[in-house]
């Protein structure tokens, strides 16, 4: 854990050769595989969005048979570098054997595969037999956009992928740490995305430096995947010309920045780089329990923070499946993420404080802000409890807000002429037939993708909507589709 704490190298480890042939064998190939259904149940998905083939490709792994695996893999996943490495692993949840035991360790076999692909050149470029000699623009190179312009590519369309930053990726690149995704993946797809015949255009902003009508002029269809990147504000800490507080994305971009400026991956080649917003020997304040409020615990604590609070509005979750949240439910239960277990290590105890917000910060004369005052739970011998009505004084000289996101940014869908949804996010038309939206506007050639039209949801999620999409773009170009 020491030597872990002071780098910012990927943190997973694969499991040995024959554990993994092990867990592979475990794998029941049930009559009814939950783990690749997506399935919604009491409000929540449990299972692979993308319906992974995953019973076939463990049998392959289990006799050896690595290559066709991966095909089994590819079928579905267009990504499992990502996936692999980054999804909550909704299959594992919903595994036959994790009814009574430990599920079959999924999300490492995913990863085991594409790495096992690129390493013995199982993946080449592929480019399309015949080409359609219809354009497509894609605005956002997250992974719905990447997602959607690999598979519109691939069927022979001429794609064009538009990102407003210096670097391929979205949320992928810049609001995910280098210790869960190694930035070299990112490029190690979009080379071979390139390779394929897919352009991409940095530093882009479309909407300001393009305009909508320039596309519509150029392109046969037009899809935005620009995700929703509107954070939340906390209205306790709107004060203006406050110093020392800030979006937890625009924390973790500055981090992974610096590190591509640095020589290393450590906190004295962080430091010597320079230019990001820095931690080190701060009392830090985290409102937000989410994914994104874990990467900055363990970021501080890289950092060197002197001390991590991470702030939970809702009640602590119990540490075992209640009686109403049944397998194969989401398990709605206390999960320890890894900058929980480290923050814990280098503290002695669980930064996280439920039931609980920030009602009030306090500054010194220049602005900077000293104390965060939490409200909303009971502050009695020594611990916190889920009961009301108590405040206490922490000391903050840096506060990060990763309350999630409230839906795509307005001067996007301004830019286009689309009103937004009470959630944030891109209305889209409802298909014929079956009543569910579609991924097409009001507008003509235009349609919509990921967090940008679902929500803020998971990495699986936004790739599973960019190859739905990609379905629809090209049913709309061709008239029919065979993807």
């Amino acid at each position: 854990m020491e030597e872990r704490i002071h780098s910012y190298r990927e943190l997973h480890t694969p499991l040995e050769s024959g554990a993994r042939r092990e867990q592979a064998a475990v794998c029941m190939n049930c009559g009814v595989p939950f783990c690749q259904s997506a399935m919604r149940l009491n409000g929540m998905v449990t299972g692979c969005p993308l319906h992974n083939l995953i019973p076939e490709w463990n049998d392959e792994i289990y006799h050896g048979h690595d290559a066709r695996a991966f095909e089994r893999l590819q079928k579905t996943a267009s990504f499992p570098e990502f996936t692999g490495r980054v999804c909550p692993a909704l299959c594992e949840k919903a595994c036959m054997c994790g009814q009574y035991g430990d599920a079959v360790t999924i999300h490492d076999n995913e990863l085991y595969l594409i790495e096992t692909a690129f390493a013995n050149g199982y993946i080449r470029p592929r480019t399309p037999a015949r080409h359609s000699g219809r354009r497509v623009a894609i605005v956002g190179s997250g992974p719905s956009g990447l997602a959607c312009a690999d598979a519109l590519n691939r069927r022979g369309h001429s794609v064009t992928v538009y990102e407003r930053e210096d670097a391929v990726g979205g949320l992928l690149m810049y609001g995910i740490p280098n210790m869960k995704l190694d930035k070299r993946v990112i490029r190690r797809r979009q080379e071979l995305m390139e390779q394929e015949g897919v352009v991409f255009v940095l530093g882009s902003d479309v909407g300001k430096d393009i305009a909508p009508k320039e596309l519509y002029e150029a392109y046969d269809a037009v899809v935005l995947c620009c995700g929703a990147k509107q954070p939340r504000s906390i209205p306790a800490v709107a004060k203006t010309g406050v110093s020392g507080v800030h979006y937890a994305v625009d924390f973790l971009t500055a981090t992974t920045k610096a590190l591509m400026r640095a020589d290393d991956l450590t906190p004295e080649a962080l430091e010597a780089a320079g230019g990001f917003i820095s931690a080190k020997g701060k009392d830090v304040v985290i409102i937000g329990g989410g994914d994104t409020g874990n990467d900055c615990i363990a970021t501080c604590v890289r950092h060197g923070a002197r001390s991590v609070t991470a702030i939970e509005m809702l009640p602590a979750p119990p540490k075992e499946r209640a009686a109403d949240n049944p397998w194969p439910q989401w398990p709605r239960v206390l999960k320890n993420d890894y900058g929980h277990v480290e923050a814990a290590f280098v503290y002695g105890h669980d930064p996280r404080v439920f039931a609980t917000t920030v009602g009030e910060i306090k500054t010194d004369e220049g602005g900077q802000i000293t104390q965060a005052v939490l409200v909303g739970g009971q502050w009695k011998d020594g611990k916190w409890t889920d009961e009301k009505g108590s405040e206490r004084l922490v000391p903050c000289q840096l506060l990060l807000i990763a309350a999630g996101f409230t839906g795509a940014e307005r001067y996007v869908t301004d830019s286009f002429q689309l009103k937004q949804t009470p959630r944030g996010t891109v209305p889209t038309l409802v298909a014929a037939g079956d009543g569910e939206p579609s991924y097409q506007t009001k507008t003509d050639k235009l349609f919509a993708a990921g967090d940008m039209r679902r929500g803020q949801s998971l990495v699986v999620w936004a790739i599973a909507e960019g190859r739905a999409c990609a379905a629809e773009v090209d049913q709309y170009l061709m008239g029919y589709t065979t993807m």
